[in-house]
């Protein structure tokens, strides 16, 4: 028959691994519970119609029947994993089976019958074995004691035993194979979701370039050395942006070192137009945040706030937190939403920062734009506090100290 193995599957069509160790134990536990029921059962019966039949004599008697399953139990849940009925071969496994279930019979008559109590001789008045003759105190098998035996306990052994061991090896077999199914499904579904955060973060991470690269073909016409200075703030974000090209997560001040980059380069397209201010709550710099969160809150910040106003203007960006959760903050005093171009929806940016946002939190998060009644536009984030828990999370060099730009 089919051993159990420790670290292999059984076969292809039955993933699941079932340690051998485990099943012996169970075998032994079980029809050992069984035994000691058994021969409880018989004594109380003995004694109630009034015989003198001895509660180790009936424990010996429950334990030559009941305890010859427990070698065989484990080989038979083998066999039954290794030839396990299915659809498309129900008709060959259920006679392998049947098969199985009669070469399980014979061995466990083989095994009784070497028993002291294989069979009740009426004439001696006693138990005795089909192996050893009481008489000649010798090795000889009585074959007619066999072939009561396995007459008398063919059914039961079929129907009683067999078949729940074989149901029961179904019944493990077919809910390991659910729950690996579903371990796989919860498997794919992340790894479904990793890829939607990447792809969402590859598209934000050329919109920035894009925007910087118009900024810079401007400067080109009128100011080429501030134009160079900007390519060389480029180069330095281009840097840190290959970096962490598969990083999702990262910390809030890594998260403010990437944007005060990003910063100095449109500082050097608005000057003293463009002034910034940061108020980071110092506990909330060890948060865990998604990579490139901010940048796109502070582009359209400078896009639809700053650049529409001649005098320039100042953005703000402030953390705090509470109990449970993160707040972000980036303020800007342009024209707020009274210009037609500018939307409490946003640009792509922000949409795909949304996106981002609902696929890493669930409903545990939000994100609005409001436009306070002193002018300009607040773009408030809510995220749930989380420590990043160490720095694989986040960026692989040491973070910089967060200054204001």
């Amino acid at each position: 028959m089919t051993t159990l193995h420790d670290d292999a599957d059984i076969n292809d069509a039955s993933p699941g691994v079932f340690r051998s160790w485990i099943i012996w134990a169970l075998s032994a536990g079980v029809w050992t519970f069984v035994t000691l029921a058994y021969a409880i059962t018989v004594y109380e019966l003995y004694r109630s119609t009034g015989g003198s039949m001895s509660f180790l004599a009936c424990l010996g008697m429950a334990a030559s029947q009941v305890l010859t399953y427990v070698p065989l139990t484990p080989f038979v849940f083998a066999f039954a994993i290794r030839f396990q009925i299915q659809r498309n071969n129900w008709a060959r496994s259920s006679l392998i089976l049947l098969a199985g279930g009669l070469a399980f019979t014979l061995v466990q008559v083989a095994l009784h019958g070497m028993t002291p109590y294989a069979f009740w001789d009426a004439r001696l008045r006693q138990w005795v074995s089909a192996v050893w003759d009481t008489q000649t105190h010798a090795f000889h098998i009585q074959w007619f004691m066999y072939k009561r035996i396995l007459l008398s306990n063919l059914v039961d052994d079929i129907v009683t035993v067999y078949l729940p061991i074989v149901l029961a090896a179904h019944v493990a077999s077919y809910y390991h194979r659910f729950r690996e199914r579903e371990l796989r499904s919860s498997q794919l579904q992340a790894q479904l979701e990793r890829a939607r955060l990447q792809s969402l973060k590859s598209q934000l991470q050329p919109h920035f370039l894009f925007n910087t690269l118009n900024s810079i073909s401007a400067l080109m016409l009128t100011n080429v050395q501030a134009a160079d200075r900007m390519i060389t703030r480029l180069g330095d974000l281009l840097r840190i942006s290959l970096e962490t090209a598969g990083t999702q997560m990262t910390t809030l001040s890594r998260e403010l070192e990437f944007v005060n980059c990003y910063i100095e380069i449109e500082k050097v397209r608005f000057e003293e137009r463009l002034k910034v201010h940061i108020d980071v709550a110092p506990e909330t710099l060890d948060a865990s945040v998604p990579h490139l969160l901010l940048q796109p809150l502070v582009d359209n910040a400078i896009k639809h706030g700053i650049s529409r106003r001649l005098s320039g203007g100042e953005i703000r960006i402030s953390a705090t937190h509470d109990d449970a959760d993160l707040h972000l903050e980036v303020r800007d005093n342009g024209p707020g939403f009274k210009e037609p171009s500018h939307s409490r929806s946003g640009g792509m940016g922000l949409r795909i920062t949304r996106e981002r946002l609902e696929t890493i939190y669930g409903q545990d998060q939000s994100m609005e734009l409001l436009s306070p009644p002193d002018g300009g536009v607040v773009a408030r984030v809510c995220i749930p506090l989380r420590l990043a828990a160490d720095a694989s999370q986040s960026m692989s060099e040491p973070a910089a100290s967060v200054a204001p730009a």
